[in-house]
């Protein structure tokens, strides 16, 4: 006769009442709080939702992971779980039983169900442990705080799928009851109007990452940004109008973004990115002044920068410490460079990934970034490939590196020399090029991964991640 573990019998013990449906919120009362989540397991795999129902409002635990379980949203057992906690809700005082405190529908933490599955075995100094928690973490009776609801929002189409317009609704009934935190809000493809009407619903403290791709113009964008000044633990803002080249095959539209909301505030932005902004010329010195700490990475793209533009860059505090800057399709022919190269200096110590890629940099334009550029001691990455550079200009551009020992990877254009009348690549005359740019760098350091000419290489289709120490194909 085989022995089984106490908490193996338990296990047992509680399945048994669950396939008989013998289990109610007495008996449920009575069980050790390391069989529930076996239990509750079984009642998922069962479609038991009266007993998930009836789990929910004896949970043992302050967190219950139901994400990443379900894997993939599922709308009775989210209906299950959530008539569960209106039956607590719905009492003026909490009863003593109820410890839940966050309910997570993100698919992020597995061990959990793991842990308690039986797939590790309980010592006794675990569940003694588990016990000292259940009575000194929990609140006390009468202490209800709102619960926390955590779901990340991916909105790729214009309306809610059934499970978020489910959470939505069950949530906005029940104000300072439940809060839906949303560390992560992706807007796709949703309306204006029905985005702002959702954001209503989150808990603007929650969201740490807000990115906004839109394939046509926003309306009424002034009731936009009062909502952004809420989100006071913002880290990153993507705002990306117009068509993007992931998402969409051509055509770009106007976006006049109102960012001159006197209370909108920034205040723990980490990363800034624009794309596809057009007339940004006109904000961009609003949208800086609303920075309260200083960014750590910033992209532009596909914009045009004059230099009233380049002045407001280089002089605003919040980019004082960046350790990345990407400039990415810039018109910059024009622009003068002294003011980036300002904004090079001030950044010099912090800066380790510089990219100037597809700017239109010419060679006149290029000398008067140079200095600066030789300061960045820091700089791991440096991208400057898709500017129109000759072969004397790039020479200057590698002897101005001699200081930047912690370079790891360079990409840098194929000198106009080597380009024929359609721009493409003459590759007998980019070769020896090469060979000759490679010696002039060698002679103030040594590279590690470089590459000069298109990317990816058209006749071995090789990309900068790979290691190789200088790309030379024929």
């Amino acid at each position: 006769m085989s022995l089984q573990s106490p908490s193996r019998l338990l296990g047992l013990a509680g399945q048994s009442l669950l396939r008989k449906q013998f289990l109610t919120i007495f008996t449920l009362d009575e069980l050790p709080r390391e069989v529930f989540p076996l239990l509750f397991m079984e009642a998922f795999s069962m479609r038991h939702y009266e007993a998930l129902k009836l789990m929910v409002q004896a949970w043992p635990f302050i967190h219950l992971p139901l994400g990443s379980l379900m894997k993939t949203p599922h709308l009775e057992t989210l209906q299950a779980v959530l008539k569960g906690l209106d039956t607590l809700l719905a009492q003026k005082v909490c009863p003593g039983r109820w410890k839940l405190q966050v309910l997570d529908l993100r698919d992020v933490d597995e061990n959990f169900w793991t842990i308690w599955s039986g797939a590790r075995a309980l010592s006794c100094s675990t569940v003694a442990m588990s016990k000292r928690q259940t009575v000194e973490d929990c609140p006390r009776m009468g202490e209800c705080k709102p619960l926390r609801m955590f779901i990340n929002l991916c909105l790729k189409k214009s309306t809610l799928d059934e499970c978020q317009s489910y959470v939505c609704g069950w949530i906005h009934y029940r104000r300072g009851l439940v809060h839906l935190w949303c560390n992560k809000v992706q807007n796709y493809s949703m309306p204006t109007s029905t985005f702002r009407n959702l954001l209503k619903r989150v808990y603007p403290d929650s969201i740490q990452d807000l990115e906004v791709r839109r394939k046509c113009s926003l309306n009424k964008t002034g009731k936009f940004a009062p909502y952004l000044s809420q989100m006071s633990n913002l880290h990153k803002l993507f705002l990306a109008f117009g068509y993007d080249d992931e998402l969409y095959e051509s055509g770009q539209q106007q976006f006049v973004p109102d960012l001159d909301c006197p209370f909108l505030c920034l205040s723990y932005l980490k990363m800034l990115y624009i794309r596809k902004v057009n007339n940004i010329k006109e904000h961009l010195e609003h949208l800086l002044r609303c920075l309260k700490n200083p960014l750590g990475r910033f992209i532009f793209c596909h914009a045009y920068l004059a230099d009233r533009d380049m002045e407001y860059l280089s002089q605003y505090p919040s980019l004082s410490q960046l350790k990345e800057l990407h400039l990415i399709d810039i018109l910059m022919w024009t622009t003068n460079l002294e003011l980036l190269g300002a904004l090079l200096e001030k950044v010099a110590a912090t800066l380790q990934i510089l990219t100037l890629k597809d700017c239109q940099i010419q060679d006149s334009q290029l000398g008067v970034l140079l200095p600066a550029l030789s300061l960045c001691s820091q700089l791991t990455n440096f991208y400057f490939h898709g500017n129109e550079t000759s072969m004397n200009a790039l020479k200057d551009l590698l002897s101005h590196t001699g200081r930047l020992s912690k370079l790891g990877l360079e990409l840098y254009p194929a000198p106009l020399e080597s380009l024929d009348s359609r721009g493409h690549v003459n590759w007998e005359i980019l070769t020896p090029i090469r060979a000759e740019l490679m010696r002039t760098l060698r002679e103030v350091r040594q590279p590690k991964r470089i590459f000069s000419g298109p990317v990816p290489c058209p006749s071995c289709g090789s990309w900068p991640s790979e290691k190789v120490d200088f790309h030379l194909c024929s």
